[in-house]
């Protein structure tokens, strides 16, 4: 299916909007309020099913806005958290609820993770409690992740811009300056 839609694009025959991206007409159907409230709900569980329900929570999110969610599954000893869809590319799913944000150590083991995947694979880090500056600047730029932080989602959220309008945005961020994290309000203000 990727290759047949890079050839279409090449070709020039490729649909002007994704096939998995929402039209803004079905965005009235999308409850953006409960998925908002859902979100905040999870800060208070007890750590070790904040954890998996943050996971769920990903997996409902990345499906309400037709991105094909798959939940977490095992390969080989590691695990990841999920992976979806968006513009015919499948981005790799870490997620993170701590009580700090994270640094250059989850991030290059993320990292490693997409990189033994196939040449197209694409991550997404998920960190509600955010980046470390330290950490972004370790890590470097131009890599094939990108990350998101708990704000990112809740004010996309509360102002109802689709979450695949988010990574989208991220994503082309990303590729044209190689940062691997910029927040909403830099990109959208």
């Amino acid at each position: 299916a990727q290759v047949a839609g890079l050839i279409a694009r090449l070709e020039g025959t490729a649909p002007l909007t994704p096939d998995n991206v929402v039209p803004a007409p079905m965005l009235d159907a999308i409850d953006f309020a409960r998925l908002r409230d859902r979100l905040i709900a999870i800060r208070d569980l007890e750590p070790h099913r904040r954890g998996y329900d943050f996971e769920r929570f990903l997996t409902e999110l990345f499906d309400s806005f037709r991105l094909k969610a798959r939940e977490p599954f095992r390969l080989d000893g590691e695990q990841i958290d999920g992976s979806f869809e968006l513009g015919n590319e499948t981005y790799l799913v870490e997620a993170k609820w701590l009580n700090r944000k994270v640094g250059v150590a989850e991030l290059h083991t993320f990292h490693g993770k997409v990189e033994q995947k196939a040449s197209w694979a694409r991550g997404v880090f998920i960190s509600f409690g955010g980046f470390t500056e330290e950490g972004l600047r370790a890590f470097g730029r131009g890599k094939r992740v990108i990350g998101v932080e708990g704000k990112d989602l809740y004010d996309a959220l509360d102002r109802c811009i689709g979450i695949d309008r988010l990574l989208a945005l991220k994503v082309r961020r990303a590729a044209e300056t190689g940062e691997v994290f910029a927040p909403l309000a830099g990109l959208m203000p």
